[in-house]
Parts: C-alpha cells; sequence; structure tokens
C-alpha cells in the first residue's frame, strides 16, 4: 500500500498564510508540482547550469560552486510555486470533498470574460469566456503585462485601495474592435477565520448596442440630410412661384415638372424606408413558401426591359432547362432581382449588356443567380460597404440615376431574411458581378 501524505497549499497575503490540507499521493503530487516548476524556469536553471560550470572552469573548486548553485536553483523552483488557493483551469487540481472550491465552475459557466486578480495584481483565474476572448493567461501573471489599459488599470487599483465597486467604458482594438462595461469588485473568499481578499474583474460586452446606436444616429442623420434636399427645393420654387413667376407660365411649367420630380423622390425613399422597418421586424422569420427562379426572373427581366431599351443596354437571361425552387416570398425575391437588375442597367450601361444567369436546382447543389455588368466596375475599397444604408461610391451619379442609396441595403435585408447570400466582385473596368446565393 503506497505511503500517503497530506500536502499543504499555501495561500500568502498581506503577511496572512491560510492552510488546506488536501490528501495526495506523495509521488505523484512531488513530481506534479516538480515538473511544471522546472518548465517555467527552464532557461534560467540553464544559464545557472552554465555560469556553475564556467565558474569552475575559472578556477573556484567544485564542492564551494555546488552548494549556491544548489540554493539558487532551490529560490528558483520556490519562485515558481503556486501561490493561490484558485487556479487555472488548465494548472487546477480535482479535490474531493469539502475543500474543493466551487467558485471555479460557477465562473466557468458565465459567457462574459471573468478575471479573478490577487492583492498584488496578479491574476490568478481567468474564466474559459475570458480565455477565448483575450487568449490563455498563466496563473500568477501581473494584471499590467496582459491588460495594457491605463484606465482599467487605475481603476483595479482604485478599487484594491478604497475597497469600493468601479466601472468604466473600455475599448479593445485586438483582434477585433470590441466595446466592453469593466466592472471591479472586491470579494471575501473562505471562511471560519480562514478568508482572503480577492477582485472579480468582469467584461460585459456592448459592442452591437454601440453599432446599433451608431447605425441608428447615422440612419436619421442620412434620412434627415436625404429628405431636407427635396424639401428645400420644393419650398423655393413655391415661394418662386407665390412671387416673381406668378405670372409666368412658361417658368411655371419648368418649375411644376421639377417639383414632381422632387416629391417623386421622397415618395420613394419614405417606401424605401417603410420596407426597410417591415424587413427588419420580420427578419427572424424565414419564408417557406417554394418560389421557382426562372419564371420570376424571366418575368423581372420583361417588367425592366423599357428601362433598358431607354438606356440601350441589352439584358440576357439564361436559365436551365429543368426548375430551380427555393423557399422564399415572390414579392421580396422579385424586389431583390429588380433592384439588382435595375443597378446594373443604370450604373453599368457604358457596357452596354447585362447577363442574368441562373444555375443550381439538381438534387445536393446551391441555386445561385448571377447578374453581371460590363461597366466601369467599383473601386475595391467601396465593396464592402456598398449595402449600408445611403451609401453611394458616387452621390452625384446616383441622384441623376434616382437612387435613393437604400436599394442594396433592402437586397441585404430580404436575403438575410431568405438564409441567402449575396456575394459582390468587381474590377476597374470590366464591371460589376452580384451573385445571390440561396
Amino acid at each position: 500500500m503506497k505511503d500517503r501524505y497530506s500536502s499543504i497549499i499555501l495561500v500568502r497575503e498581506e503577511d496572512k498564510v491560510i492552510h488546506e490540507d488536501v490528501e495526495v499521493d506523495g509521488s505523484k503530487a512531488f513530481w506534479r508540482d516538480l515538473v511544471p516548476r522546472l518548465k517555467a524556469e527552464r532557461w534560467l536553471l540553464g544559464l545557472t547550469v552554465l555560469l556553475a560550470i564556467l565558474a569552475t572552469f575559472a578556477g573556484i573548486h567544485f564542492l564551494i560552486v555546488l552548494p549556491f548553485w544548489i540554493v539558487l536553483v532551490a529560490a528558483l523552483l520556490n519562485r515558481s510555486a503556486p501561490a493561490s488557493v484558485i487556479l487555472s483551469p488548465a494548472k487546477s487540481v480535482a479535490v474531493d470533498g469539502p475543500t474543493s472550491d466551487p467558485l471555479m465552475p460557477a465562473l466557468n459557466a458565465l459567457d462574459m470574460p471573468v478575471l479573478v486578480v490577487a492583492a498584488d495584481e496578479t491574476v490568478v483565474f481567468q474564466n474559459i469566456a475570458a480565455e477565448k476572448a483575450f487568449g490563455t493567461i498563466p496563473p500568477n501573471t501581473y494584471l499590467a503585462a496582459r491588460v495594457r489599459s491605463p484606465g482599467v488599470l487605475d481603476m483595479v487599483r482604485e478599487t484594491m485601495a478604497t475597497g469600493k465597486a468601479n466601472q468604466i467604458e473600455h475599448t479593445e482594438r485586438l483582434p477585433s474592435d470590441a466595446v466592453y462595461v469593466v466592472r471591479v469588485a472586491p470579494a471575501e473568499i473562505g471562511g471560519e477565520g480562514r478568508t482572503r481578499r480577492i477582485f472579480l474583474i468582469t467584461f460585459r460586452d456592448i459592442s452591437q448596442a454601440r453599432r446599433i446606436d451608431r447605425m441608428r444616429s447615422d440612419f436619421v442623420a442620412n434620412a434627415s440630410h436625404e429628405l431636407r434636399t427635396p424639401l428645400a427645393s420644393l419650398r423655393g420654387f413655391i415661394e418662386t412661384l407665390q412671387g416673381p413667376a406668378r405670372n409666368d407660365l412658361k417658368a411655371q411649367e419648368k418649375f411644376f415638372g421639377i417639383m414632381h420630380e422632387q416629391a417623386t423622390r421622397m415618395s420613394r425613399l419614405v417606401d424605401d424606408l417603410l420596407s426597410l422597418s417591415r424587413l427588419e421586424l420580420r427578419s427572424h422569420i424565414a419564408p417557406e413558401d417554394p418560389v421557382d427562379l426562372a419564371p420570376l426572373l424571366g418575368h423581372v427581366r420583361d417588367s425592366l426591359l423599357p428601362l433598358a431599351k431607354d438606356l440601350d443596354v441589352t439584358v440576357s437571361l439564361v436559365v436551365p432547362d429543368k426548375p430551380v425552387i427555393v423557399q422564399g416570398d415572390r414579392d421580396e425575391l422579385t424586389e431583390v432581382f429588380e433592384n439588382l437588375i435595375e443597378n446594373a442597367c443604370k450604373y453599368g450601361q457604358e457596357g452596354k449588356k447585362v447577363d442574368i444567369i441562373l444555375r443550381g436546382g439538381e438534387e445536393g447543389s446551391q441555386a445561385e443567380v448571377i447578374v453581371k455588368d460590363y461597366g466601369p466596375g467599383i473601386p475595391a475599397e467601396h465593396v464592402p460597404r456598398i449595402t449600408e444604408r445611403f451609401y453611394r461610391v458616387n452621390v452625384e451619379a446616383s441622384r441623376s440615376k434616382k437612387g435613393t442609396g437604400l436599394g442594396l441595403a433592402i437586397v441585404k435585408h430580404i436575403l438575410t431574411r431568405h438564409r441567402a447570400r449575396l456575394l459582390i466582385h468587381s474590377e476597374i473596368g470590366k464591371g460589376t458581378t452580384f451573385t445571390v446565393r440561396f
């Protein structure tokens, strides 16, 4: 029967020592504690060996060098000893009975990143969410070595000094932009006179809320700007008709035409805004009606032939012999392809041709619709943003072609509801290809 003994885990904080007896196997506990320390200090241990060899070669007797080397190695290994009862998940010791710490599984169950910091500003534990968000932080690493925000560090130190909880808003730039509400609060753990103070730092991700707020403010600003221009035009023409042009029939005819154009523009804008609002309300509900894409594309092409003729653009349609059925809403898909084909005709009219190709439909293959123009193309820096509301590559060209800046935003929202993807490929001077993949 193996000899067993009680190993003692020491927790030091502000000259307090807490003993926790855990019954473990002697040899296993020894090697389990020694091997990580050797790995942690392998470079310094190698350096001490090299210094001992150099000292021996320098003429110092081996028996004099050896005691100093042993003391140095012992100090290095003692420095790497575990300093907390709370351990990283990778370094934690499974202990049965009342001595097991319930804090670790409780924090690991949280979906927000949590760091547990000791009074000496070392990170003694991170939960699984924190490891995913910030990477692995070795136990007993100083907080300042991994958190480089002066605001967060000052807040933690203030809480350590005053004992009061604090929170600030913090923005992370790497690996991606993220905004967190960082809160630090003191906590007492342990019991029966063996308590110690730790500090919990929580990171609540509010990135999505900030993006929504920014989109909302941008939307209101852009919508106000788009409506302000036609309203100002209407007001100016009405004042002119009431004043200097009151009896000028020729000027009245001209102004009435412009006023009708501006009112129509506002009507289109309001219709598009209402359409976007309806789509957002139903974005979580995927349509389930079967829709055959071949006749739908034929209908859309026929409805846009007069516009294509006016722009001197040829629209060709290639569909397979077999039906291509997808789950969707016929009216919304019609709106998608009307927007894409109309944009191809308007903004790619220099190429004089627009190709519409329907592929897929066979069992196991994805259905996709390709709309390709041969116009001037879109610069690469604009491609990721052209589906944003009111985003225009060329503002004057868009307004001259009676665009509202919302067409592709509507397309994106409809395809999101249909669980479909919009792929955009463009080359300067060679045209643009929009691919809808179901």
